[in-house]
């Protein structure tokens, strides 16, 4: 019986020739990702066990969620956070820089093959990349950090085949939101989730990391995409260390298909209060948008800056409802300039917020107000996330976020599109 993409990584990091979904392993970590919210709480338990780090070389800190801080215990964090690079010298230290899981593909550190954990639930984007990548606890990264291991228990997978070809107003987010439906918030829980099929080929890089991103939210333990050529030479040329690019066996077992025709796909959007709420954006049209929201690890790159200001081109934002921007990172925000994308959100009534992960978890800039409408391109619209309880929250692609913030109102962005 052959193995999973995911099995065969886990069975090369616990150095056995084969795993099947069930077993525990120790597993030897590739690479530790931390942020500022847990760092200071990890850095004490490091102190209570008198353990140091197993190897610096394979430890990444991010300062991304608290940047800059609004409130005195979230600067507490990154004063703690700064001293923790400083005491354990940490070389891989990104603070203020953008959002890890923008970050850190940008700088090399994510290769396929490996086994990447970090206290971070998103830390399962970087599958996107053909890596196994995990999201885990602070006290689970202690132990990492002092031994450079962890065990696990492998999951089984289900094989999401995502085949036809998607017209142009059909991105990475549409495709992630269709699975929601199908699989709900539940349906993959300590599963992976493993992206094949026609329709990948054609996904931009952008558009296969907000597939791998959006996975847990599934429950899924990690979301996986086989790398291809478009992939390695992007690895490649960000990154100058070897990797070995891991494929499933044609025989092995998955636990489930779920198949998706991206031909049939219209623009989908989220509804309160659940990921899984999916609903084609034409039955929520028309509803009153307070705040529109882009950014995130999940769509807050290029390709998103890139579709929002070709439908904000020549538009000014309706004066009721305030369209906040944030770019994924300083590269991407420095892109953004040099192509005229940031003249064309400030023309048209934009805020332009710095590289952070902004509103998505209600820490600052941008919070919701009691009973107000936002449309975002994040992957959480849970109750009171952003703000008061009595907030709507929507998800849904760039697209659909800057043709709602065009219009003030939830709107196809078809209109825009000339589709």
């Amino acid at each position: 019986m052959g193995m999973t993409i995911t099995e065969k990584i886990f069975a090369r990091a616990s150095g056995r020739e084969s795993v099947r979904a069930g077993d525990i392993i120790d597993a030897n970590i590739d690479l530790a990702l931390m942020q500022e919210i847990t760092t200071p709480s990890i850095y004490r338990g490091l102190k209570e066990v008198g353990a140091g780090i197993w190897d610096v070389e394979r430890v990444v800190v991010v300062i991304d969620h608290f940047s800059p801080p609004s409130a005195t215990w979230k600067a507490d964090n990154v004063k703690e956070t700064n001293q923790f690079v400083k005491d354990c010298g940490i070389k891989y230290f990104y603070p203020h820089r953008g959002i890890m899981h923008v970050v850190l593909p940008e700088t090399g550190h994510i290769r396929p093959g490996e086994l990447i954990v970090g206290v971070e639930s998103h830390t399962v984007t970087h599958g996107a990349f053909g890596a196994v990548a995990i999201g885990i606890g602070a006290t689970e990264m202690v132990y990492v950090l002092a031994k450079g291991t962890l065990w696990f228990r492998v999951p089984e997978t289900i094989l999401v085949r995502i085949d036809g070809k998607f017209n142009s107003s059909i991105f990475g987010k549409d495709i992630m939101l269709s699975i929601l439906k199908e699989l709900g918030v539940d349906g993959a829980t300590y599963k992976a989730l493993e992206f094949a099929g026609t329709a990948i080929g054609e996904l931009t890089i952008d558009g296969r990391i907000t597939l791998a991103n959006m996975s847990v939210e599934a429950g899924a333990k990690n979301g996986i995409i086989e790398p291809d050529d478009k992939m390695t030479d992007y690895v490649r040329e960000k990154s100058r260390m070897p990797f070995t690019v891991v494929r499933s066996d044609d025989d092995a077992k998955y636990s489930q298909t779920l198949h998706i025709d991206a031909s049939q796909l219209t623009p989908l959007v989220a509804c309160p209060h659940s990921p899984d709420n999916v609903k084609p954006i034409s039955e929520v049209e028309g509803i009153h948008v307070d705040q529109a929201f882009l950014g995130t690890c999940t769509n807050g790159r290029m390709e998103d800056l890139r579709i929002a200001a070709k439908i904000l081109k020549g538009r000014t934002i309706p004066k009721d409802t305030r369209f906040l921007i944030f770019p994924g990172s300083v590269e991407i925000y420095q892109n953004a300039i040099k192509e005229g994308i940031i003249d064309t959100f400030l023309e048209a009534g934009a805020i332009l917020c710095n590289s952070s992960c902004g509103p998505c978890g209600g820490g600052h800039m941008g919070v919701l107000g009691d009973g107000e409408v936002c449309i975002s391109s994040g992957s959480r619209n849970f109750r009171g996330r952003m703000g008061s309880p009595s907030a709507q929250i929507y998800l849904g692609s760039a697209a659909t976020v800057a043709a709602s913030a065009a219009s003030g109102e939830m709107t196809d962005p078809r209109k825009f599109l000339g589709e």
